[in-house]
């Protein structure tokens, strides 16, 4: 059984955005003071996250981007949902690589900036990924970009690591062509992205993407994401198309 803790909101949140969001609790006789997005701290702590984001705050975009990839993949192509090789971006403790492999796939390679999210893994979930990186795909090196490459990924993966700096657009656009031509992609985005009111960089890079011929786009289901600490419904869009080719460098120097 995973460990509780006891998790205090703080009474005033009005004005307070999603990453300004913050809590408190207790462990090893101290309180602590956490913002929402400090994930390399949350996940020093066993069953934190499960308990913060999924318990107390209802997220489901693990399964919501993990089935609706699979109902895709198995109804609009001849693949086998067990055939695909995944590079999951932003893969944290490994709860959508847990979600992946219940649901068949056989083989994952996770990648997270964060040490403490390896080591997160390899307590509270060993063995769901063949491999695990932790690196910064912006500063990605030619020896481990070919050891990438050499598990012949054929999808991508990432859940709820967009947006709010977690992950910069040139880390998503990398791990987009870490894939082959012709694989799967899967992703969730807050429902603003799509809006053009929002003029930031990773919105206009996202969307830029959607209506481009590097991808395909097979589903786009608008979904609660989860509920902010004041009770109100996020929400968010789940993403799953099909990459066509890399994206050239000359996309994303455009959007520069």
């Amino acid at each position: 059984m995973s460990k509780r803790y006891k998790v205090q909101f703080p009474r005033e949140t009005s004005n307070m955005d999603q990453n300004e969001a913050f809590f408190h609790f207790f462990a090893g006789g101290e309180k602590h003071k956490l913002r929402f997005h400090d994930y390399n701290e949350i996940f020093k702590f066993p069953g934190l996250y499960e308990q913060l984001f999924y318990d107390r705050l209802k997220c489901c975009s693990h399964n919501k981007v993990s089935d609706i990839l699979k109902t895709t993949v198995e109804q609009q192509s001849n693949l086998n949902f067990s055939e695909l090789r995944v590079l999951d971006l932003g893969a944290g403790n490994g709860m959508v690589g847990e979600a992946l492999k219940d649901h068949g796939v056989s083989r994952m390679v996770g990648v997270d900036i964060f040490p403490e999210a390896e080591k997160s893994c390899e307590r509270d979930r060993p063995g769901v990924y063949d491999d695990y990186y932790t690196t910064d795909l912006t500063k990605l090196g030619k020896e481990e970009q070919e050891d990438m490459e050499s598990w012949s990924l054929n999808c991508f993966t990432t859940v709820a690591a967009l947006g709010y700096g977690d992950i910069p657009p040139k880390a998503f656009f990398q791990a987009f062509n870490l894939i082959e031509s012709n694989s799967w992609v899967a992703f969730n985005i807050k429902e603003t992205f799509l809006d053009n009111s929002d003029t930031s960089g990773f919105s206009k890079a996202i969307r830029e993407l959607i209506f481009s011929e590097y991808l395909d786009l097979h589903h786009l289901e608008r979904y609660r994401h989860r509920f902010s600490i004041d009770g109100t419904p996020l929400y968010y869009f789940a993403i799953a198309g099909k990459k066509n080719v890399h994206i050239p460098d000359s996309f994303l120097s455009k959007l520069a």
